[in-house]
């Protein structure tokens, strides 16, 4: 059964880091194994039962929106009769079958916290006060119910989870649980950093104040002042795709059948 919390999923940056793939297409679309990585990262949400997915989209949007309204007839064995032009499926089809798919234009320049707060119209419409959010360039094999739980016990604004991969990303000092500075992409760093998959409540959309807005500065910055911020350490495998060199990586975990975000392959959570 589909849980009722949205997943708001950042795919409108441009990707320059990684070039070579993204002058053609979106970096989620980016194929890890023999599937975009979004789709990696939808499916470990769905794995946990969160079905509801709003894809924040600029960047060559338009690729990642014919990607999904064409997932049937790229990954299901079809039944094409020619003169009708009718399609038909044939065979077990696809797990995917119940996802909801919300995909929103958040604008082609608007910053991470723009994104989110472009996406405040639909998630009025959602029966959940709560929301996740994550990147569309990063797998994990973080537990999203004791994540959500974990969100649930504390009564903050927001949780970031965090982990523990090579520096550069934004750095997390924490005391007793609570996230006390956010430093986002120091010059060299060690130990936890923002690893993405977010949980908050929607209020956190007020501290957002328009398209040039970068979540990573002010929102999370005042959030942690306002001791409104709570991390949820992850001591498993994370791993970003900023280069091709990290491509290169995650396709060699998935060829050598080593990629320990694949959870739905796993027998135990």
């Amino acid at each position: 059964m589909s849980k009722s919390i949205p997943v708001l999923i950042l795919c409108g940056g441009k990707g320059t880091r990684l070039r070579e793939e993204t002058e053609f297409r979106p970096k989620p679309i980016i194929q890890v194994g023999d599937r975009p990585i979004i789709w990696h990262i939808m499916k470990t949400y769905s794995h946990y039962g969160y079905k509801n997915f709003m894809l924040c989209l600029g960047y060559k949007g338009e690729v990642i929106r014919e990607y999904f309204y064409n997932y049937d007839w790229n990954h299901n064995d079809i039944v094409l009769d020619l003169g009708s032009k009718e399609v038909r499926k044939v065979g077990n089809g696809n797990d995917e079958a119940d996802w909801k798919i919300w995909m929103i234009d958040t604008g082609q320049e608007t910053m991470t916290g723009g994104r989110l707060k472009r996406m405040a119209p639909y998630l009025r419409q959602m029966d959940s006060d709560i929301f996740m959010a994550t990147y569309g360039d990063g797998v994990c094999n973080v537990n999203i119910d004791e994540l959500v739980k974990f969100h649930h016990s504390h009564g903050k604004l927001a949780t970031v989870t965090a982990v523990r991969p090579p520096s550069r990303f934004g750095e997390l000092v924490i005391e007793d649980a609570a996230v006390n500075v956010f430093k986002e992409k120091p010059q060299t760093s060690e130990g936890w950093i923002n690893g993405g998959y977010f949980v908050m409540h929607r209020k956190v959309l007020d501290l957002i104040e328009g398209d040039d807005t970068v979540f990573e500065a002010t929102p999370l910055k005042t959030l942690a002042a306002l001791g409104e911020l709570v991390v949820y350490q992850h001591n498993g495998f994370w791993q970003c795709m900023d280069t091709y060199r990290e491509l290169e990586h995650l396709n060699k975990l998935c060829a050598n059948g080593r990629g320990a975000w694949q959870v739905w392959n796993h027998l135990d959570r």
